[in-house]
């Protein structure tokens, strides 16, 4: 899969949660930098939070853009537009997605930006009784068609596909995926809050369940062998392995990406390996 873009619209006030849904806490964090995080942790390319004019943001990752949008009150379609502009000279695919997503996978991006097959503008996924034009793939070179239907006043994204080569993805073709079907089989990749009460159970659930090792002196008393635990970010790994991610540690996620990032949103399925700094690690 060729490199891919992420693209996150960080949404406005709303009126039933009282506040920016990219403020409301998210396990030590917010769900803005949840969903830019897990993002940042997938694509392999640019990473741009789209912004609506003078909003004022929770801080980010550090590897993550901000790009205001110009225009106030054109909605998802405007901020659209303007994310797939912003990263089109840096990929050619995005997955883009709201704010409000705090179950959203890798491996449900993943699959969407794998189904942009030549030929193919956009990546529908229709899970959970709904089309989902806020956590699909698009093609970048959509910018200039989307900015030309705001200009005739089509604002919904929804009305896109009349104009491109769409490919809907139903849960069926989505589960034949075998990573998503495997850590998300029930497809809460998509689901959002939009009431306090949704959000309070959303929070309240159990964190995702990971698997840790420890490696060199920080395996003590069996400590390398793998155990099962449950944390939502890379901070509450190591507390569950009684470490802190200090000058001496570092965290290595999925084999690859080594980090200190207590912040860093884990998933189901993922593996944390604990090495020892001062030995090298």
């Amino acid at each position: 899969m060729q490199t891919a873009a992420g693209i996150v619209l960080a949404g406005g006030r709303s009126t039933r949660m009282g506040k920016p849904k990219a403020w409301l806490e998210w396990h030590g964090s917010t769900l803005l930098y949840r969903t830019a995080a897990v993002l940042a942790r997938t694509v392999g390319g640019p990473v741009v939070v789209i912004a609506a004019p003078g909003q004022e943001l929770p801080p980010l990752p550090s590897e993550v853009t901000v790009v205001e949008d110009p225009v106030e009150g054109l909605g998802p379609m405007q901020g659209l537009a303007v994310g797939l502009a912003a990263v089109a000279d840096q990929a050619e695919t995005a997955f883009v997605c709201s704010t409000d997503l705090p179950f959203l996978h890798p491996a449900f991006v993943r699959c969407a930006l794998r189904g942009l097959s030549p030929g193919t503008d956009m990546v529908l996924p229709v899970a959970r009784g709904f089309r989902q034009p806020l956590a699909a793939a698009y093609r970048t070179s959509l910018a200039g068609l989307i900015t030309d239907l705001l200009a005739e006043g089509d604002l919904r994204p929804g009305m896109l596909v009349k104009h491109c080569q769409v490919a809907q993805l139903s849960e069926e073709r989505l589960l034949a995926d075998t990573a998503l079907a495997r850590h998300d089989p029930t497809l809460e990749s998509v689901v959002n809050v939009n009431t306090p009460e949704e959000y309070a159970a959303a929070h309240d659930r159990l964190p995702p369940e990971i698997v840790v090792e420890c490696f060199g002196a920080l395996a003590k008393n069996g400590g390398h062998r793998p155990r099962s635990v449950q944390a939502a970010t890379l901070g509450a790994a190591a507390a569950a392995a009684g470490l802190a991610l200090d000058r001496h540690v570092v965290a290595a996620l999925n084999g690859d990406q080594v980090t200190r990032d207590e912040l860093l949103p884990l998933v189901a399925g993922d593996t944390v390996a604990f090495l020892s700094a001062d030995a090298g690690g």
